[in-house]
């Protein structure tokens, strides 16, 4: 074979460069002539986007099941205090912090009614009986059962001013790295008074194997409060579904502060209206005293005769009436 002359070897050579050069072009510039990048594009946000509607969808479902899941958790705590809506003395009195029996309340009831009616007859001769009976029921049947629910109101007012704490100290000992058991074992130790009460019944309970649902549930028919329901809710749903549980006792403690905070002005919004309303409630009763004390034998004369004790009927009715509809005018539902 004949060498080649250099002119062929260039020509040669130039043909290499410039196919080889083609092809390159060719190759990186095919996929955009051709819609191939374009369609890998679609194609990766198509999958991009599909992927995103799964995990909303996922997340939607698993908010969906968690509302589900309060949903039938208050349903089945309403159904279960609508099945125990009789609330018996003995229940009443552990909700106002008495340690007695019903008998002995019973007992106490009568004896102090007993004691009213006999000072009351014997104090004022010549007066109607029926004010001697009067001040037996008052004294047996209505002042009694006012002192219960009076120690009851105050017993949940301090149980609530104080169990946003009680929250707090669960979520710091469960970010610490505690169990709940040992939180409240904390919390039925050094919280104040009912809050310390009510948390060592639950540790107690759990202590010999009470599911801590039924606790929570015994210790709401103690403490019907709306911070407590929430509280057990939020425990019962973390047991059963799993959760941040320090998280959603913060959330719980920022609400109940909340509400707090809601009460406070309420009452300081409607202090002037109360003691208005007191001022005129007892104003009738405060002239009473002091005619009865200046010039007794005035005002006798509308408890020994019928027509005084007739007035005196009509001006209790109307002065109830009127009592209630001031109560009714200064208590704000928020």
């Amino acid at each position: 074979m004949s060498e080649l002359s250099p002119e062929m070897m260039q020509l040669l050579f130039g043909t290499i460069i410039a196919v080889s050069a083609a092809a390159a072009i060719f190759i990186f510039v095919n996929p955009y002539l051709s819609g191939e990048t374009q369609r890998d594009k679609r194609m990766q946000g198509v999958t991009e986007s599909r992927t995103k509607r799964t995990q909303a969808g996922a997340r939607d479902e698993e908010l969906q099941n968690r509302r589900r899941q309060v949903a039938d958790s208050l349903k089945e705590i309403e159904d279960r205090q609508k099945a125990r809506e009789k609330v018996t003395l003995r229940m009443r009195l552990l909700r106002a912090g008495l340690d007695i029996t019903p008998n002995a309340f019973w007992m106490a009831s009568a004896g102090a009614g007993i004691v009213a009616g006999g000072v009351t007859f014997y104090s004022t001769p010549g007066m109607s009986p029926l004010i001697a009976v009067a001040a037996v029921f008052v004294c047996g049947l209505g002042i009694p059962r006012w002192v219960v629910s009076f120690l009851t109101k105050k017993r949940q007012g301090k149980f609530t001013n104080e169990f946003a704490n009680a929250i707090d100290v669960i979520v710091r000992g469960v970010k610490s790295g505690l169990p709940l058991n040992e939180c409240l074992g904390i919390i039925a130790r050094e919280s104040p008074s009912p809050i310390r009460e009510e948390f060592q019944d639950i540790v107690e309970q759990s202590r010999v194997g009470v599911p801590l649902q039924d606790c929570f549930e015994r210790t709401m028919q103690r403490m019907p409060l709306p911070e407590m329901k929430f509280f057990a809710i939020v425990i019962g749903i973390q047991q059963q579904a799993g959760g941040n549980l320090s998280e959603a006792l913060g959330n719980l403690s920022g609400v109940l502060r909340d509400r707090k905070r809601l009460t406070q002005k309420v009452a300081a919004l409607s202090a002037e209206a109360k003691a208005s309303a007191a001022v005129l409630g007892s104003l009738p009763f405060l002239v009473m005293t002091m005619v009865y004390l200046t010039t007794p034998n005035y005002i006798l004369l509308l408890f020994t005769t019928k027509t005084g004790q007739f007035m005196l009927m009509i001006a209790a009715f109307w002065m109830t009436c009127g009592v209630l509809v001031m109560r009714k005018m200064i208590n704000f539902k928020y």
